[in-house]
């Protein structure tokens, strides 16, 4: 990959990067209120189990998808894919986090002189398909794309882990050192799966997505 579109993933997955991941805690928050996550080791579980059966079935493999849809251009697979992967979200704060993220990115990627971005400020982009569309316009190409979404998803769900559990700063960076570890499989994996079988199977997230809308205190919005 030229240094150049490395360098340009680097941007885009930054946690500086202003689209307000660190606001969402993806059921997190509850999971840890009812003592399903408490420590260092049912964390990684719970994160480890998302990776595979979430990100790495569900949204890596439609990531690939919108990633060719943009190359090619095909505006009705771009549409296509994008709808799958909102109405795939399985509660009402899921599917709203992933509209933020998605309209914020497309308003920050018409900044950056991405003109493609402009039309999905007030549509319904999900996060990945503005994801895609950053990726393609900068040459990143699609393995590196894949891994770079997952790389952001994971940072931002270890910063939500260590300050719910919570957990000590060295406690998270072995989390993602164990994380990286899964990347390539997980990757590879998601890049191989047909489309009759993309799918998620998170119950547990789903459950306390739900039960976290109705939650007493929350610091996180989802």
């Amino acid at each position: 990959m030229p240094a150049t579109a490395l360098l340009r993933l680097f941007h885009l997955v930054s946690p500086a990067l202003p689209v307000g991941a660190y606001a969402y805690s993806q059921g997190l928050e509850y999971a840890v209120s009812a003592t399903w996550v408490h420590d260092e080791e049912t964390t990684f579980a719970w994160l480890h189990g998302l990776a595979w059966r979430g990100l790495g079935a569900l949204d890596l493999p439609l990531l690939l998808r919108l990633h060719s849809a943009w190359q090619q251009p095909d505006d009705a697979q771009v549409q296509r894919w994008t709808a799958r992967l909102i109405a795939s979200r399985q509660t009402q704060e899921l599917r709203a986090e992933d509209l933020h993220l998605g309209r914020a990115l497309a308003r920050i990627l018409v900044g950056l002189d991405i003109a493609d971005a402009q039309r999905w400020v007030e549509a319904r982009p999900a996060f990945a398909t503005m994801f895609a569309l950053a990726c393609v316009r900068w040459r990143v190409p699609a393995r590196e794309t894949l891994s770079g979404y997952l790389w952001s998803w994971s940072e931002n769900q270890v910063l939500a882990a260590i300050k719910l559990v919570p957990l000590g700063q060295s406690a998270g960076q072995r989390l993602l050192h164990r994380l990286i570890d899964e990347f390539p499989a997980i990757v590879e994996r998601a890049a191989t799966t047909p489309d009759s079988e993309i799918a998620t199977a998170t119950v547990s997230q789903a459950m306390a997505s739900a039960l976290h809308e109705t939650q007493y205190t929350r610091l996180f919005r989802s």
